[in-house]
């Protein structure tokens, strides 16, 4: 019995070790990949917002115009991960996409102060635009 409580002891420590470490490394990451991006373009009186699906959707935070016709661009390059199953709630928007290509998502006209999340369909990926003025 005392070498089963040892084993059980030595285990979890091991497996709290891990959820810190791997909790750090986390967090360290994401106060790199949240800073906001301009990555939007007016053309013809219609803006273009893309973001890019491989591994994840960067950039993870975008700012854009509000009061004008959006269009969201997703580009694809070979993602073959769970980043091409695209869900933008807001949108009733939920599609797997082609592996290489770009879709092109009407948004409408958002307002100031809102916000658009995509989430891709096993949640473990996101990206979020806000619409400022």
């Amino acid at each position: 019995m005392n070498k089963t409580v040892s084993i059980i002891i030595t285990g979890a420590l091991i497996l709290s070790i891990g959820i810190i470490f791997f909790g750090v490394s986390k967090s360290k990451n994401n106060t790199v990949t949240d800073k906001t991006v301009q990555n939007s373009e007016i053309r013809d009186g219609i803006q273009y917002i893309t973001v890019n699906a491989k591994g994840g959707y960067s950039p993870k935070v975008s700012e854009a115009l509000a009061g004008i016709p959006t269009k969201l661009i997703i580009k694809t390059d070979g993602t073959y991960d769970c980043s091409v199953a695209l869900v933008i709630r807001s949108l009733g928007f939920q599609k797997i996409l082609a592996q290489t290509g770009e879709e092109v998502i009407d948004i409408g006209i958002p307002k100031v102060g809102q916000s658009l999340q995509g989430v891709c369909g096993m949640g473990m990926y996101s990206f979020e635009i806000k619409f400022q003025s």
